[in-house]
């Protein structure tokens, strides 16, 4: 280690006129070894640097441009998204209103027409009730006559007599008698 160190050191002893060496005298180097470190960084290193700014402001660029299109294509797909939406909400709105509507011109349907088939059956009932009133009224009016009959039958046989009896006979073949006579 020792020799290594030495060796840098006798570096510094070469005599400096007319030949190139080194300065180990620190704060006098330093400054101008780091100007010329700084000045060859950048003659050098500036169009490299100018190059890595120009890839890294085309990448930003881009992302920023992709970026732009993907919102535009996010705000056209929203603003389709949205007329969809609007479309879709009337047409549910347009069906909710057909809806009530049929919904009401079927209850009304149902209305009537159980009216009508109660009015219908009204009917029945009462010519049903008017038909079974006129065979009742019929069958009292059949029974009434044929006890009147009955009665009136045994009324007459019993007041009739055999003479009584002819003269009837006689009275009403004079009338068919006298009929005839009117006639011829």
């Amino acid at each position: 280690m020792k020799n290594v160190t030495d060796s840098f050191l006798s570096l510094g002893h070469w005599p400096s006129a007319g030949s190139f060496g080194f300065n180990t005298d620190i704060l006098a180097t330093n400054p101008i070894n780091l100007s010329v470190v700084i000045g060859v960084l950048i003659f050098f290193g500036k169009g490299v640097l100018s190059d890595l700014l120009d890839n890294r402001k085309q990448r930003i660029l881009n992302t920023i441009r992709n970026s732009e299109e993907l919102r535009g294509g996010a705000i056209e797909q929203l603003e389709k998204a949205r007329a969809r939406l609007r479309k879709v909400e009337m047409e549910a709105d347009q069906f909710r209103v057909n809806g009530y509507s049929e919904i009401e011109r079927e209850k009304w349907n149902l209305i009537n027409s159980t009216s009508k088939t109660l009015e219908q059956l009204e009917n029945y009932k009462n010519e049903t009730i008017q038909f079974e009133q006129q065979r009742a009224i019929n069958q009292v009016r059949q029974r009434v006559f044929q006890q009147a009959l009955q009665g009136a039958l045994g009324t007459l046989n019993s007041c009739l007599n055999n003479e009584l009896h002819l003269r009837t006979i006689s009275a009403n073949i004079g009338m068919l008698g006298a009929m005839k006579e009117i006639t011829d």
